[in-house]
């Protein structure tokens, strides 16, 4: 009898867990489970990107491309800040990259070390250098706007595809006379470059470095410069030849993408337009710091 009563109980049992009430249950709690992870997967990858601290020559309010000035007091301070900033949200990285200059690298390495990540890879690249400002550069903005006019100015400054005059080879700004490029064939050193110049330089490295690297999974942080950002989210929000020119990218403020699979933006609720990347911090504070960029030239 205590067998007869065993076999009864294990044959209801298996009669409820196969009953179609349970099974509906499962089945929606399977379907939410892979709503979830579906969630998950649209976030793959976090990209952040830091235009450097303010250097001594922005302070001077002089355009400066390729030159090597070190960063202001005030660009130190904006580079601890964001690196602050950073460490709030937990934010790690596998993998850095910028440039050749040392605004761009010093930025970096006070993020590294606010983050406890001296140690991992750091990538230099002139591919990552600011757009070079040709005959303009070393020149102070507003006396160049005082001797050409501000729309002269703002066309070399700030129009897609109309470079600045070109320096001679015998300028110390040429690229061709710093030991820094000894190993960038001639041909690929800029005389000067508009923003267009500057976005083909660009995305060369991002191509071939920089996609596939976020792709294989790692956390990548970039370090760069205002010119070579704007090339960067010109492509990562499609954003037009005709609206690029009025981009301003703030000093020293971290910039968040989420991107997915394709590498396409997930918009973010608090993007300041026309990006679709969040600024981390405060979003009033970073809207008049984006503005004075943008005064430069009055």
């Amino acid at each position: 009898m205590k067998v007869l009563a065993t076999f009864v109980a294990l044959v209801s049992a298996v009669s409820a867990f196969t009953s179609p009430s349970f099974l509906g249950k499962s089945l929606r709690t399977g379907v939410q489970r892979s709503s979830a992870s579906t969630t998950c997967l649209e976030m793959k990858y976090t990209l952040v990107l830091v235009r450097h601290g303010e250097s001594t020559w922005n302070e001077e309010n002089r355009f400066t491309g390729w030159y090597d000035c070190p960063l202001s007091t005030k660009g130190i301070g904006e580079a601890q800040q964001g690196a602050r900033l950073l460490k709030e949200e937990g934010f790690t990285f596998d993998v850095a990259y910028t440039s050749t200059l040392q605004r761009a690298i010093k930025t970096l390495w006070i993020i590294l070390e606010e983050l406890h990540l001296m140690y991992i890879p750091i990538n230099n690249t002139w591919r990552l250098n600011e757009r070079h400002y040709g005959a303009l550069q070393g020149l102070n903005k507003q006396e160049t706007v005082d001797k050409h006019g501000k729309d002269q100015v703002l066309i070399w400054r700030r129009s897609y595809d109309i470079p600045p005059p070109e320096l001679d080879e015998s300028s110390e700004y040429y690229p061709g006379n710093d030991p820094m490029y000894k190993d960038v064939p001639r041909e690929l050193l800029p005389l000067t470059e508009s923003l267009k110049l500057t976005e083909a330089r660009f995305m060369v490295e991002w191509d071939s470095t920089l996609a596939p690297m976020i792709k294989s999974g790692k956390k990548v942080i970039i370090a760069a410069h205002g010119n070579t950002l704007r090339a960067l989210v010109k492509h990562l929000d499609n954003i037009s030849t005709e609206e690029i020119p009025g981009l301003n990218i703030p000093t020293g403020v971290p910039l968040v993408y989420e991107l997915d699979d394709d590498l396409k933006p997930i918009p973010h609720p608090d993007a300041i337009a026309p990006l679709t990347g969040r600024y981390v911090g405060n979003q009033e504070e970073i809207k008049q710091r984006i503005g004075a960029v943008a005064a430069q030239t009055k």
